[in-house]
């Protein structure tokens, strides 16, 4: 930037285009809003916006929305689950479209419980199905084998404890919060679509990494 406009944000107070600001807020470690507080109200109001539908469980959710989703993603494909094996007993080429998309360019990362991770089976445990939750992870990573032999398709497991199921198709995301007692699919879920200044879809993608950069190959 030129040094005088970076005089004009100090001096007159003015507020700099929004990825000025996130470049400024990283290179100086700290949140955009501590810098420019003018811009939390405009944030909030984003956030608010990101939120397209609410459902009260997993069930409630149209499965002909996962199939657009999933059809129309074209650049990104984010999953993290401790099994999601509903996705891909309710949608048998899943495998073959995740292949499919990444070798026309889309990166796909898929985040499983580990089987045999204490994380896993204490939730096996707390939704009163034991084991059975474990094996629901096996059942869908033997899904995944066929697609993942292709560049752009990468699987890893996870054994942390998950407070979301995150599903991200490009710059849409459902998020499955994990009720205490209550299998996942009794729980809520939020569908929320990115919006330039919000934090509540970067939010929760950056949990996502958090859980990725955590895992090991599957």
């Amino acid at each position: 930037m030129d040094p005088k406009s970076v005089e004009r944000w100090i001096t007159t107070g003015r507020t700099p285009h929004r990825g000025h600001r996130w470049k400024a807020a990283s290179l100086l470690g700290v949140d955009e809003v501590y810098i420019w507080p003018s811009v939390e109200k405009q944030a909030e109001k984003a956030s608010t916006s990101e939120l397209i539908t609410y459902y009260p469980h997993r069930g409630a959710v149209p499965a002909p929305l996962w199939s657009s989703l999933i059809e129309k993603a074209t650049d990104q494909v984010d999953i993290l689950v401790y099994a999601g094996l509903f996705l891909f007993d309710s949608n048998p080429d899943l495998p073959d479209q995740l292949a499919e998309k990444a070798k026309a360019g889309a990166q796909v990362r898929i985040l499983l419980g580990d089987p045999d991770a204490e994380a896993v089976l204490q939730r096996g445990e707390e939704e009163g199905i034991g084991n059975d939750l474990a094996a629901r992870a096996r059942i869908t990573r033997r899904y995944l084998e066929p697609a993942m032999s292709t560049p752009g398709v990468e699987v890893r497991l996870h054994d942390t404890i998950l407070y979301n199921s995150i599903y991200r198709f490009d710059e849409d995301v459902l998020v499955n919060p994990h009720v205490l007692g209550a299998p996942a699919g009794q729980n809520p879920v939020m569908h929320f679509r990115y919006l330039p200044g919000a934090r509540t879809f970067r939010h929760y993608m950056r949990s996502f990494d958090y859980a990725w950069e955590r895992g090991r190959a599957a």
